[in-house]
């Protein structure tokens, strides 16, 4: 199991997501938040890359792992409208969902794995909260105005 920080950076931005989520109600998640995003396609984005993050440690932890670079700017463009179609509270459902998963998958990963990520440069964050946290902020700014 990985005793890294980590471990509980995702934790406590696993639980501030899961708080922020209880407490949007209809109009809070499809406020906007610029550039034609609202808070729910954020939180779609959010879920996006959470299970992006699953799908490469899963490759890593069968041995199978290998670079997977990726233009944000290029993969946000792409995915803005599908994440604009997801129905709002099945938005946040999923950010949920995939935070759970992934820091599950993160604090189960073999020390092979773990080392394995390191020698080739952390192609994956296994700090999520990094991500999380940047966009939570974003949407917290927002409803307080």
């Amino acid at each position: 199991m990985a005793e890294e920080s980590y471990v509980a950076h995702n934790k406590a931005a696993r639980e501030r997501l899961r708080a922020l989520a209880a407490r949007l109600n209809d109009n809070d998640l499809i406020r906007p938040l610029g550039d034609e995003w609202t808070v729910a396609a954020v939180l779609a984005h959010i879920a996006f890359y959470d299970l992006r993050a699953l799908a490469l440690l899963q490759n890593w932890e069968r041995g199978e792992g290998k670079p997977s670079p990726l233009d944000p700017d290029a993969i946000n463009a792409a995915m803005q409208p599908l994440c604009l179609a997801v129905p709002p509270r099945k938005a946040a459902q999923m950010a949920i969902a995939a935070a759970d998963a992934v820091d599950q998958k993160v604090e189960t990963l073999p020390p092979e794995a773990i080392s394995a990520i390191r020698v080739a440069g952390n192609p994956v964050n296994l700090n999520r909260a990094e991500h999380r946290g940047e966009h939570l902020e974003q949407i917290e700014r927002a409803l307080e105005k």
